[in-house]
């Protein structure tokens, strides 16, 4: 199975011009104010439209108000929605549009009661655990600690850079790989180069 990229954090359209022409499979718009890499629904809007077909549209959250999630789906045209904080399953569930739900890998995280609490995710999305940020940390966590029977689509995030993902396909082989920082040349400002490499580490992997 060939594993599926998803550069998140795109906050320009000829960033997601980039990630099209290299290949990848999905790009993410954040929706969270604290981030650096957050988009109003007008840019994420201008982003959308340059995109070609076949490029899922991934919309990452961190424990929204129901009513601003549903503000992005009346204006931007979403495919996934990403749950990247606190939300329930029934918050994450209360939507027409599917979801995946990332999984912080604290100390305590257990991903076989993740799968089984979140059943109707479309997948789990691992993500290294800091506590002062959400996501886009560049911090890789321990590998060893995902099962390699769970039985749900797994996203591996964190700290991923072109230099590391192919070790980290063939230690784990995730349904998917998701980068932010790890092709950007600054905060919310993606690299072409640095994508491209990461697409092709991807794809010998």
């Amino acid at each position: 199975m060939t594993t599926r990229i998803k550069i998140c954090g795109i906050t320009r359209p000829e960033d997601a011009i980039a990630v099209a022409d290299a290949g990848a499979d999905a790009i993410g718009l954040v929706f969270y104010p604290k981030s650096p890499r957050a988009v109003t629904i007008e840019q994420a809007q201008a982003i959308c439209a340059v995109l070609p077909p076949f490029i899922t549209v991934v919309a990452l959250f961190v424990d929204a108000e129901h009513f601003e999630i549903e503000d992005v789906l009346a204006g931007v045209p979403i495919d996934l929605l990403q749950f990247h904080g606190s939300e329930t399953p029934a918050q994450c569930a209360a939507f027409t549009t599917p979801y995946i739900k990332a999984i912080r890998m604290r100390e305590d995280a257990d991903l076989s009661d993740a799968v089984q609490q979140y059943s109707s995710a479309r997948g789990l999305l691992v993500d290294t655990f800091n506590p002062d940020e959400a996501g886009g940390t560049g911090e890789v966590f321990d590998w060893d600690r995902v099962p390699d029977d769970l039985d749900t689509p797994i996203i591996l995030a964190g700290g991923l850079e072109p230099g590391n993902v192919g070790a980290a396909i063939q230690q784990l082989s995730p349904y998917a790989v998701d980068v932010s920082s790890g092709v950007e040349q600054g905060k919310g400002i993606k690299d072409v180069d640095k994508i491209q490499a990461f697409v092709k580490a991807v794809r010998t992997a």
